[in-house]
């Protein structure tokens, strides 16, 4: 991991949540950068109409995507999340998956509800920023 996750102190603490509060990175760092994934298969067919098998392929697609340039999901700095029809249910898959991958450590995380995706059947869709030495 070429960057550096921060909590502050007099910020709850976002773990639980699945996110860190902000990451540092270092000048000369590479930046791969990931566009929005989502629930598919190598064709591009979702996967799945449950939201949290979405969510579960979705992440390890980025995973494929940072395989590419040598890199796995410790790399990444940062997440943009899009969910469609946000509600307080859908947190806990979100953290479940982000926690799975990146334990104590998640990248910071913006999480933005949406009425709708690139298709009807698109639920989940994750951007990512990931840091290479």
């Amino acid at each position: 991991m070429t960057h550096t996750l921060v909590n502050p102190d007099g910020l709850h603490d976002p773990v639980p949540f699945g996110y860190s509060h902000t990451a540092t990175v270092p000048a000369g760092t590479d930046l791969v950068l990931v566009s929005g994934q989502y629930g598919s298969d190598p064709d591009g067919a979702v996967v799945s109409p449950d939201f949290a098998d979405q969510v579960k392929r979705t992440f390890h697609n980025i995973g494929i995507a940072l395989a590419a340039h040598g890199l796995d999901l410790g790399h990444v700095a940062q997440l943009r999340t899009y969910v469609v029809n946000h509600d307080v249910t859908k947190l806990g898959p979100i953290a479940a998956a982000v926690q799975e991958h990146w334990g104590t450590n998640p990248p910071t995380q913006t999480l933005i509800g949406v009425a709708a995706l690139a298709t009807p059947d698109v639920l989940f869709e994750v951007e990512a920023v990931a840091t290479r030495a």
